[in-house]
């Protein structure tokens, strides 16, 4: 089996954030796959040569499918106070997508109330509040288009599960390679096309304002957009 390379786009003395890849998964789950977590902690102990197991505190996740940045945090303060600050909506994230269809406004905010079926493991957009629905919120512009798809960049207000790709799948823009939400077609490595491209936050200890991005896939549809002049 290839060895799981880490891609680190960012660490300090308190974070530490890597670009994952698709199908690669924050968290151990049932499948009993190498998770980032892991890995993270294994290069901190090979790094800084610790005795014991590093301590490393999972900020936030993202979808199995889904490819780029995931926030760790290397001490229990920098964690708890990452933890209050993406409570209160203080951390902008940044996401970008390619959908088989364009949107009928190039930019807009969506509000649906977001239900989730445990059983199925997919989300539905509502819009509006049912039982135990949550409000969910994005702002997303159409930023390049080709012959067959088209690049959008999401600002995502609130962290609802599966919440973008419901919500697009709602307006008719099902991103590439999400069959769970309409995407004809998989992609070739099991991911879809959508990207945590930026993270941006107040240092919960240095206080000074943090900005990390993460390159999106080595595939040949994001390059295409990527060198498409805007």
């Amino acid at each position: 089996m290839k060895e799981q390379v880490l891609e680190i786009v960012y660490e300090d003395n308190h974070l530490l954030a890597v670009n994952k890849k698709p199908r690669d998964i924050v968290q151990e789950d049932i499948t009993g796959d190498v998770s980032l977590e892991l890995l993270v902690k294994k290069y901190l102990k090979e790094k800084y040569q610790k005795q014991g197991e590093a301590f490393i505190g999972v900020i936030h996740r993202i979808d199995r499918p889904v490819s780029g940045l995931v926030l760790f945090a290397k001490t229990s303060k920098a964690l708890t106070r990452m933890n209050e600050m993406f409570k209160k909506g203080e951390v902008v994230k940044i996401y970008k997508a390619i959908v088989q269809n364009e949107p009928s406004m190039e930019k807009g905010q969506l509000t649906h109330y977001i239900s989730r079926n445990t059983k199925t493991n997919k989300s539905y957009a509502h819009n509006e509040e049912v039982k135990d629905s949550k409000k969910g919120v994005l702002s997303y512009k159409l930023l390049k288009k080709s012959d067959n798809y088209f690049l959008l960049e999401i600002n995502l207000e609130t962290g609802r599960h599966h919440q973008i790709r419901c919500q697009l799948a709602t307006i008719g823009c099902a991103i590439k390679g999400d069959l769970k939400y309409g995407a004809p077609r998989s992609n070739k490595d099991g991911g879809i096309c959508l990207h945590s491209f930026k993270i941006s936050f107040l240092h919960p200890v240095k206080k000074e304002m943090v900005v990390i991005t993460a390159p999106v896939p080595d595939d040949p549809l994001w390059k295409y957009f990527s060198n498409i002049e805007n």
